[in-house]
């Protein structure tokens, strides 16, 4: 008898390790579907907001070109001061460019490893 109740014992066991292996694997697989769900959206949002910010952008760097062109009176000076200002915009960014590494990569942690 002592047998008999030892063994149902871990077959109990045997059934509640795979049930919460099975229940462990489901809650993974949810949990990096999140993540990457939340990663994709941010990125998606970011493109979008990038391209209408670009756009908006390079219209006005096209008025203020013209603007400066016809202020001083040449067709060229304006279009290249502004590409003067990109350049130098550029060098700015890559000088401070790890200014912006670890805030970002600090975001990105919080939403990689927050657990619920």
């Amino acid at each position: 008898m002592a047998f008999e109740s030892l063994k149902k014992d871990l077959v109990d066991v045997d059934t509640d390790m795979r049930s919460y292996l099975e229940t462990s694997e489901e809650y993974y697989k949810l949990k990096v579907f999140k993540v990457l769900m939340g990663i994709v959206t941010a990125i998606t949002q970011s493109l979008f907001i990038g391209a209408v910010v670009f756009l908006a952008l390079f219209m006005l760097s096209i008025g203020a070109s013209i603007a400066l062109n016809e202020a001083m009176g040449n067709f060229y000076s304006g279009f290249l001061i502004v590409g003067a200002f990109y350049i130098l915009v550029a060098i700015c960014s890559y000088v401070f460019r790890n200014v912006l590494h670890r805030p970002l990569l600090q975001n990105f942690s919080e939403h990689y490893f927050n657990r619920p």
